[in-house]
């Protein structure tokens, strides 16, 4: 048991040393919050605002109302065309439109406006034609209220949207939007974990085969130690960056929080607080670092059973790897589909089953605790999850017993089931 502590303390701390472990804990936050922010600004600078001549031959419309359209919303911009008509047409390009808008002179103000054609000289997006679509449509709908002979007043009431919130009676804390979004970000820091540590442990074995460092170090210590401490080793590598990124939320959380000066500061300070109030935080952050480990430990020994079988050719390596990292993958499939059922039967088999519960259980639970996910259910599948890391790490441990002294040999998934059956 020594020697095997040897191993694991050898290989984290070998590891949490290297520069590419404290850049990437760093870098990792900062860069989520970047693709966030950036993506948003970027899509808001990318996207187009249409300069849209409106030529109304119904009647309906009038410049005042065009204006007050515009003033409400710079998405786009309509121009109400008051002189020829013909040569607007004609000439939109250089009288600095993007394109026209022609309103037929009976429109069926009953039914609607189904049939308008933005007409330009480029073929634009949906996002931007959807903007000049959104501002008629706003304006169509306040000449049916003229006509109708419905005030400003009663209109806004007509249009107060229905909004409904799912509660669940036995938990009316949890928030369905809020969890949703929990169990996604859980759900995907977990399948990206498991892929990249997964195959840092097959890479890891790879070169110790290669450069024959395992020759030496298996001659002190049995194989399945030697396996069996390097997956601790790495899985405490991945919790350690885990617990970093928890605390840096944290800090970021209440530096906000002792921060909030203005009232959009205040805002975003009290959505956050919401959501910590909507979620059992402790119970999650316990189940995420179970099924993450529980996760990698069950994946990662495949992985380093992989490693062991085959030489320095990569090729080999993602030949052999791909049916398990199908696997993680088909897992990341079945969480999208049960995210839309949380207490469906594809959401309890796919959180009970072991190789995709470390993904769909996590996704679940911030739907509640014991309310979409009863406590029965929640101990059935981390009690398989062990069962199915012991068993996997017993399997892999028989593999790689043989492979790691095996050279120039490149092994068949057969082969590789001949070599557990050996006692």
């Amino acid at each position: 048991m020594n020697k095997t502590w040897l191993v694991i303390s050898r290989e984290y701390i070998t590891r949490v040393q290297k520069k590419t472990f404290i850049i990437s804990t760093i870098l990792f936050p900062l860069l989520y919050l970047a693709l966030i922010f950036g993506s948003g600004y970027l899509a808001a600078k990318s996207t187009k605002t249409l300069r849209v001549a409106l030529i109304d031959s119904s009647g309906y419309f009038n410049k005042g109302m065009v204006e007050r359209a515009n003033a409400m919303d710079s998405s786009s911009v309509l121009v109400y065309v008051t002189g020829n008509p013909d040569s607007v047409i004609k000439n939109y390009t250089t009288l600095g439109y993007d394109g026209y808008v022609v309103v037929p002179p009976t429109p069926d103000w009953k039914t609607g406006m189904n049939n308008l054609v933005l007409v330009s000289d480029k073929t634009y997006g949906t996002a931007p034609v959807m903007q000049v679509e959104k501002k008629i449509t706003q304006m169509w709908a306040s000449v049916k209220s003229q006509l109708l002979g419905i005030d400003a007043t009663n209109v806004s009431i007509l249009n107060t949207p229905v909004r409904v919130k799912a509660e669940n009676e036995k938990d009316k804390t949890s928030d369905a939007e809020v969890a949703g979004y929990i169990g996604y970000i859980c759900g995907f820091l977990i399948y990206f974990i498991l892929l990249i540590y997964g195959s840092q442990v097959m890479m890891g074995v790879m070169e110790e085969k290669t450069n024959r460092i395992a020759e030496v170090i298996v001659s002190s210590i049995r194989p399945f130690q030697l396996m069996l401490g390097k997956i601790i080793g790495i899985g405490l590598v991945a919790l350690t960056q885990f617990a970093l990124w928890v605390l840096f939320i944290f800090l970021i959380y209440n530096i906000t929080t002792s921060s909030a000066n203005s009232d959009m500061m205040s805002s975003m300070v009290g959505g956050i607080q919401n959501v910590f109030k909507s979620i059992n935080v402790p119970l999650i952050i316990f189940c995420f670092a179970f099924y993450l480990l529980g996760g990698f430990f069950f994946y990662s020994s495949l992985y380093a059973a992989i490693g062991s079988a085959v030489n320095e050719d990569m090729r080999e390596a993602q030949s052999l790897s791909f049916p398990v990292t199908m696997l993680v993958i088909f897992a990341i499939l079945m969480m999208t589909s049960a995210m839309a059922d949380p207490t469906g039967k594809l959401a309890f088999w796919a959180s009970i089953i072991p190789f995709s519960s470390p993904i769909v259980m996590m996704a679940r639970i911030p739907f509640g605790v014991p309310g979409t996910v009863p406590y029965w259910e929640l101990a059935l599948s981390m009690g398989l999850l062990i069962l199915g890391f012991i068993f996997t790490t017993w399997l892999a441990g028989k593999i790689y017993r043989t492979g790691i002294l095996m050279y120039g040999k490149k092994p068949s998934w057969k082969e590789m089931l001949r070599w557990v059956m050996r006692s």
